[in-house]
């Protein structure tokens, strides 16, 4: 009975009652390396603790993460998708022109964004301009004209840095972490520069290119959407700085270190209260549509968004996640579990 009746439902949603209906018997969840592990921890709680099957959980950006997700609806597609920054409003177009009409977005805590070194080497004191300055594609010259970045080294940037060799490893462009890296430290520290800062009321697509493009010289080196790789790159090589999320940091204390910034350091106390300069949202979207085809979807939302796991003394804030003050935790999980459909 069980199956005729998900099979039924399937069909209701286009998804075909060629696929037996114990295909998909696993939620699929897609998404960011950031929330990855938060994501995994849940799954991993919920296989144990419930009658359902443990979720898959995939690493594949948060852009890729929002392509597989909004490519349409059936078997063939994920169920949730995990997000380091929010759907952009591009994605939910596409979203609705594949049939995903429907999203359900789910704001599960706070995160951090940190350029982390070897505990072997000195602790970088970094501001987000001289981030900018060593990162950038083009630079201001002496006279106010951009030219390709000439900065070889980080003192350079700043006298007061090590005269050391700029090499980052950072996120690939599909990654959520690299759009709030852009936009938080790169886009912070291209303001410091009055000129600039100016131009964004007089010509803001200049003004983004500028401050958003990362240089492709070799100082910045796309390492992909493994962080647990950065850490072990970082580990070789202790001149090398990696930019990755909190929860990375919090989890591999022995081997790396956050560096400051704007002399601010990156601390579970200083991203929730807001001081430390490069933080952000991390979210989770639904597939409303496959909410009672594959089974347990919105009993995971459940576990997601349940005190023992997202609450302050919960599984989650263990492994790095910053958690959502109480009123808004309790607004968010009720919108959630009724399924409220995503506005902007």
């Amino acid at each position: 009975m069980r199956k005729l009746l998900l099979a039924a439902a399937i069909a209701a949603i286009g998804i075909g009652t060629a696929l037996a209906a114990d295909t998909r018997n696993q939620i699929r969840i897609v998404g960011s390396s950031t929330v990855f592990p938060f994501s995994t921890a849940v799954a991993e709680e919920f296989g144990k603790t419930t009658n359902f099957k443990t979720p898959v959980v995939e690493s594949t950006g948060s852009g890729g993460g929002l392509k597989l997700f909004c490519a349409g609806i059936g078997l063939g597609h994920p169920d949730i998708t995990n997000a380091s920054r929010r759907i952009k409003d591009s994605e939910v177009a596409i979203c609705a022109k594949n049939g995903v009409s429907s999203i359900t977005e789910v704001k599960v805590g706070f995160d951090g964004i940190v350029l982390a070194n070897s505990t072997k080497a000195k602790r970088f004191e970094l501001t987000r301009k001289a981030i900018w300055l060593a990162l950038a594609k083009d630079v201001p010259d002496a006279s106010g004209n951009f030219i390709p970045n000439p900065n070889k080294t980080w003192k350079d940037v700043d006298a007061s840095l090590p005269a050391v060799k700029i090499e980052v490893l950072g996120p690939p462009p599909t990654s959520g972490t690299r759009d709030a890296f852009v936009e938080l430290a790169m886009e912070g520290g291209c303001k410091a520069f009055p000129d600039i800062k100016a131009m964004k009321k007089t010509d803001k697509s200049k003004y983004k290119a500028i401050c958003h493009a990362i240089r492709e010289d070799g100082a910045f080196i796309d390492a992909g959407e493994n962080d647990n790789l950065i850490v072990q790159k970082l580990e070789a090589n202790p001149d090398a700085l990696g930019v990755f999320g909190f929860s990375f940091l919090d989890q591999n204390r022995d081997k790396v270190q956050g560096s400051i910034v704007d002399k601010v350091e990156p601390s579970f106390d200083n991203i929730s209260g807001g001081q430390y300069p490069v933080s952000r949202s991390l979210y989770f979207y639904v597939k409303n549509a496959h909410v009672g085809v594959v089974p347990g979807i919105k009993e995971f939302i459940d576990a997601f968004t349940s005190e023992t796991a997202w609450g302050p003394y919960g599984y989650l804030a263990d492994r790095g996640l910053i958690p959502l003050p109480v009123d808004e935790r309790d607004k968010i999980r009720s919108a959630a579990m009724s399924l409220m459909p995503y506005a902007k």
